[in-house]
């Protein structure tokens, strides 16, 4: 279907976005093919009328895990035993695979056109990302890591990552990795806050440097960015000595760090989300224990000064809200952008340009997503206030166009005591 979108205040995405009025957006199939004056011939085109509200670029959430719901939980999971279970039979691997497509629709319907994947069930987000491409599934554009790589006794190991024993292990996964047509490979150096049993040691270094060598240096050779799970500064450290891309999380940083993410050209994925409920709420909430609040705060205190300091020392930085923790929904990553203008002080229009087009450059997907331009792929999301105003106008929104394909006025079903919680914090 060939349309044109009138009456629509643009956000184009770009770095200096402002508004712009009195111009029509032509699509032709899945693609913006130009963007014309108001006036202009739209013979031929079906009129989709905007009604003055403000069209910008779809979001892109760059830290997703898709398998997780973000329901609170009373208690730690035992998270292996779970997937054991899940992916022990044909049937309940295609209740998880159905669970999955539904909320990577969740995420689209929220806004959100492309998403990140960095660990995930077998090979489950391969498989979406071709189902969704080839149009039998409705869902963002993704980029798929599917299973991390842990180490025993590591973060997510036996989950959403192998556990790898040894080198030739994590090469061998490397391999399987390569069969199954992964766009990037996601290491877990570290621990997180639920791991670390003492107050003031998460981020724990799980993953030896020299393990870490090896699979950039084998992943770089296939072809691949690698991604990583950091939350404390030697765990950056081994990170980016070793020749990891991106680090995800973060943690207070200093010179040595800031160098080596300059040498590496390595960008940094902030996620304000998962910590905040634990270093925010009560713990009457969260049910966390003292020392899983104190080390959410020291996670949470550390990704806000590294995405601080990144800023300050032109270090990139991208947004993710690792969906999938406790109080982290499929649905809520407008919230990521709400936290980083609130708590690491940037304004609402840099925050969207973080989301989108920044997004797209680092992801290697700039030239098909992240703005509205003309030859970009038709991502857009279309919301009745002025997001430049108040981030909060993306939580409700009037349209999502994925790849051309126009959702009017989507509905999903949200959480009423995760909104209730979270809402506290904006």
């Amino acid at each position: 279907m060939n349309y044109a979108l009138i009456n629509g205040k643009i956000l184009n995405g770009t770095k200096d976005m402002q508004i712009q009025e009195g111009l029509c957006i032509l699509v032709q199939d899945h693609t913006i093919t130009d963007i014309v004056p108001a006036t202009a011939d739209i013979h031929g085109y079906k009129v989709i009328d905007l009604h003055g509200h403000y069209i910008l670029p779809g979001l892109i959430n760059m830290h997703v895990h898709l398998a997780g719901s973000g329901k609170p939980q009373k208690k730690q999971r035992d998270n292996e035993k779970l997937v054991n279970t899940i992916m022990g039979s044909a049937l309940t691997r295609a209740v998880a695979y159905k669970m999955v497509a539904g909320f990577a629709n969740t995420e689209l319907l929220s806004g959100v056109t492309t998403i990140r994947t960095v660990g995930g069930l077998g090979s489950f987000d391969t498989r979406l990302r071709d189902e969704i491409k080839a149009g039998t599934k409705t869902g963002p554009r993704i980029l798929a890591a599917n299973e991390g790589i842990s180490v025993p006794g590591g973060h997510m190991a036996g989950s959403v990552a192998i556990a790898a024993a040894d080198i030739p292990e994590a090469l061998r996964h490397l391999d399987k990795c390569k069969e199954q047509k992964v766009d990037l490979i996601k290491l877990m150096i570290t621990g997180g806050v639920m791991d670390a049993k003492e107050k003031g040691v998460p981020g724990e270094l799980k993953m030896s440097p020299e393990m870490v060598k090896a699979v950039c240096e084998k992943a770089h050779a296939d072809g691949y960015l690698v991604a990583a799970h950091v939350e404390s500064p030697e765990g950056v450290r081994i990170a980016l000595e070793n020749g990891v891309d991106s680090i995800e999380h973060g943690a207070r940083m200093d010179n040595e760090m800031i160098t080596l993410f300059k040498e590496r050209h390595a960008f940094l994925c902030t996620t304000l989300s998962p910590a905040l409920p634990y270093a925010l709420f009560d713990r009457s909430i969260t049910n966390a224990t003292e020392v899983e609040q104190f080390n959410g705060n020291v996670v949470f205190e550390g990704i806000i000064d590294c995405a601080k300091a990144s800023l300050k020392n032109d270090i990139p930085v991208v947004l993710g809200n690792d969906v999938g923790c406790p109080w982290i929904t499929q649905y809520d990553f407008w919230r990521e952008l709400y936290y980083f203008h609130k708590y690491v002080g940037v304004s609402n229009s840099f925050a969207l340009y973080t989301a989108t087009s920044r997004s797209a450059e680092l992801a290697g997907i700039g030239d098909i997503t992240g703005s509205i331009e003309k030859g970009k792929a038709a991502d857009m999301i279309v919301t009745a206030g002025n997001p430049l105003e108040n981030l909060q106008t993306l939580r409700n929104l009037e349209m999502v166009i994925a790849n051309g394909q126009i959702i009017d006025h989507p509905k999903i079903r949200k959480r009423k005591q995760v909104e209730a919680e979270l809402d506290k914090f904006l």
